[in-house]
């Protein structure tokens, strides 16, 4: 067995006498209870904040909803479309505006609308600082509405204008040195500029049964506002491009193919044209005023 020794004695430890123990404290419990009331107390009220904000965007958003029903409705019935026009009525909340009978933005868009010269075309508004005063929140047909700025614009596909043209599979792109242009072109509803707009397609009325680019130029006659002019000025060749080279004796009938007048371009509400060019694979005339007061009747004006 291992030895083990003994713990030495300790002889000097002493306790005073005088040393007291005091009683434990007690302390009062804690009510969780009321904690917990406490909790649910703040639950309930942020919940319900939740709850009315959540509702009063709704109502707003709903207000909105059918005020633009209504504007596409009186836009349809005043300019005699075949199906309501998209409208959006811009800026929160919608319903101070409404109170104020003031709206700060709208834009109202109609597609496939029928056009005697070209066929179809699209017409795009957008108004700026809107007096409702004449009008009431929920604008009436033949309500008359004085606007800070209206923007209108008159939009025609490739598939239309190549058609006009005599050329079925014309694509109509925007300069190539506006392509990487972040904005998509110099306007700011990024249209492009009206000069070296690229038109690609087959001209078979020039005896060319192959796909070519030609470099066309917008323009519109003096005095007259509502013709737009289409003016060949090259063929083009290399990247972006139908890449075709066409026999110099041809050239002057392609360029002549590719030139036209489309008359009957007016814009909605009767703008004067300020601009021309291309967005995406459309042609676009915009006009742009201040100060004016437009009647729904006139949205379409061919």
């Amino acid at each position: 067995m291992p030895d083990i020794s003994p713990l030495p004695a300790v002889s000097h430890v002493t306790i005073p006498r005088h040393l007291r123990i005091s009683r434990a404290k007690r302390y009062a419990p804690v009510e969780v209870g009321q904690n917990v009331q406490v909790r649910r107390l703040l639950i309930g009220l942020g919940a319900t904040l939740t709850a009315v904000v959540v509702a009063a965007v709704g109502v707003d958003f709903g207000a909105a909803i059918y005020a633009e029903y209504r504007l596409a409705r009186a836009v349809r019935s005043a300019a005699d479309l075949e199906w309501d026009p998209s409208v959006a009525i811009l800026g929160f909340p919608f319903a101070t505006q409404a109170m104020d009978r003031h709206y700060d933005e709208v834009e109202i868009r109609a597609s496939g609308v029928d056009h005697p010269v070209v066929g179809k075309v699209s017409l795009e508004t957008t108004l700026h600082d809107i007096g409702l005063g004449q009008a009431s929140w929920l604008v009436r047909p033949q309500a008359p509405l004085p606007v800070g700025k209206v923007e209108s614009r008159i939009i025609i596909d490739s598939t239309h204008v190549g058609r006009f043209m005599g050329i079925p599979d014309l694509l109509v792109e925007a300069p190539s040195r506006e392509t990487n242009d972040s904005t998509g072109g110099t306007t700011e509803s990024g249209i492009s500029s009206n000069r070296g707009l690229v038109f690609t397609g087959t001209p078979k009325s020039a005896g060319v049964t192959e796909r070519v680019s030609v470099s066309v130029d917008l323009s519109r006659p003096d005095g007259d506002q509502s013709t737009l002019v289409l003016t060949g000025t090259g063929v083009l060749t290399g990247p972006g491009t139908a890449d075709q080279e066409v026999p110099e004796d041809k050239v002057a009938a392609v360029l002549a193919a590719f030139s036209t007048t489309m008359p009957g371009q007016e814009l909605p509400f009767g703008i004067a044209p300020t601009s021309e060019g291309a967005r995406g694979s459309d042609i676009i005339i915009e006009g742009i005023a201040e100060g004016v007061t437009i009647a729904l009747e006139e949205f379409t004006r061919s």
